[in-house]
């Protein structure tokens, strides 16, 4: 007798990135409440298993969801509204004084929906965000039925959200506490970075994360500049002050990780530390390029982001996958650096093992949950092809991207967001548009 299941998805190629480097064709999974139960050839598919739903991809490469590990999703309405600027001046004169005006619920959770529609549309099923009003952010990527690790922004100053770093952690720890019971929801702290956090600030976070058990999600050693004015102010470089501060550990998320000294990537891979790699919004600012192969050498676990939209400005980790592969070739000197497969790996599993979700999402594995993406492939603009690999990393983008499913739920189809309407969105950004920038006409 055929054992029931909720739905089989028969592809072309399978990569199910673990275990690594394997393509498997003309295979088919199997879903039921929401999870993978089975990864088999699709004759013994249709022998073991009674679908209530079948979908048959004959020209797609389906992989895990892509994990976005470093987002500032409500800046989406700040996309393209300064361009062409070094990190400090864009924040300084441009994007902190805006947010200071403008940032509230509603931008928020406006925001937040443009970016969950963008990323969803182009294969991201989580992503792992950073900004103020965080319990409007998980709600607007709940009304999307997209996964999100949820930011708990802490700063030392004052915004619309919080008055001083007690207040942030006080409001912050209620929304994890409201809402850690949601599924598709994870929680991170998220202390900006080491120049707008101070000492005792970093204590107490440390001490919640350890009670908590959450990750720790920062910028760090983003640009020369943060660690030249870390000498002046502190003595030493950034990496060391979190070092001395215990902040150092499997749970971090160091955010960009560009200027590091060899004795510093030894110290993150040392301690167990992951590193999220966002290349163009590091090229855009000017911030430098990390040293990914040399993370990697040292076995340090990395997965991509894309920043924010105001400093990338897209929300595509397919852009981002190439980018970083070309980055690390060009920049370490060795064609061999970040291959596709790793490339894949840093897309998906990565992301999911540093927000401490490598049990649960990043690979299509038994028991997982089914966050997956299906690239069409029957594209003249992809022919030939020889690999589905290198396929899906140095030619596909994200305008391939047919279907996503997360949790064994469908979110897009052909290409179109479900249950979802566009024009509603389209309208309030519209407005945004308008408030942020009266009287610029596109």
């Amino acid at each position: 007798m055929k054992t029931p299941v909720d739905l089989m998805i028969e592809a072309r190629w399978i990569v199910p990135v673990e275990p690594a480097r394997v393509v498997l064709e003309n295979h088919a999974v199997a879903v039921d409440k929401g999870r993978i139960v089975a990864i088999l050839p699709q004759s013994d598919a249709a022998a073991r298993f009674a679908p209530a739903q079948t979908q048959t991809l004959a020209h797609h490469i389906v992989i895990p969801g892509l994990v976005n590990l470093h987002t500032h999703a409500a800046m989406s309405l700040l996309r393209g509204i300064a361009d062409d600027l070094p990190l400090q001046k864009w924040l300084s004169e441009y994007i902190w004084p805006l947010e200071a005006k403008h940032v509230s619920e509603r931008f928020v959770r406006d925001g937040t929906t443009l970016a969950c529609a963008e990323m969803l549309l182009g294969g991201t099923t989580c992503f792992n965000d950073m900004y103020f009003f965080p319990k409007d952010a998980a709600f607007s990527a709940l009304k999307l039925g997209m996964r999100a690790a949820i930011g708990l922004l802490v700063f030392d100053f004052p915004s619309s959200y919080a008055a001083d770093a007690d207040d942030y952690l006080n409001k912050n720890m209620q929304t994890r506490d409201e809402l850690k019971n949601e599924p598709l929801l994870s929680f991170c702290l998220a202390p900006h970075s080491p120049y707008t956090v101070g000492d005792q600030t970093f204590a107490r976070v440390l001490t919640l994360a350890e009670q908590c058990d959450l990750p720790i999600h920062l910028h760090l050693h983003e640009t020369l500049q943060e660690t030249e004015d870390s000498l002046r102010q502190f003595g030493v470089r950034p990496i060391e002050r979190l070092r001395r501060l215990g902040l150092l550990g499997p749970g971090l998320i160091a955010v960009h990780s560009v200027h590091l000294e060899p004795d510093e990537i030894a110290l993150l891979a040392r301690h167990g530390c992951s590193v999220a790699h966002c290349p163009s919004s590091n090229l855009k600012l000017a911030s430098g390029i990390a040293p990914v192969a040399s993370l990697v050498e040292e076995g340090i676990n990395v997965g991509f982001g894309t920043d924010s939209a105001a400093s990338n400005n897209r929300l595509d980790l397919f852009s981002e996958m190439r980018l970083a592969s070309l980055l690390a070739k060009a920049s370490s000197g060795n064609a061999e650096a970040v291959d596709t497969h790793q490339a894949l790996h840093m897309a998906t599993l990565g992301g999911a093992r540093a927000l401490g979700l490598g049990e649960t999402i990043g690979s299509i594995s038994v028991g997982k949950s089914a966050d997956l993406c299906a690239v069409r492939i029957d594209d003249l603009r992809l022919l030939p092809y020889y690999d589905a690999v290198s396929l899906l990393v140095y030619s596909a983008g994200r305008e391939f991207v047919s279907d996503v499913w997360v949790a064994g739920k469908k979110r897009v189809e052909n290409a179109r967001l479900l249950g979802f309407d566009e024009n509603e969105l389209i309208n309030s950004v519209s407005l945004w548009q308008n408030r942020l920038h009266p009287g610029r006409n596109p």
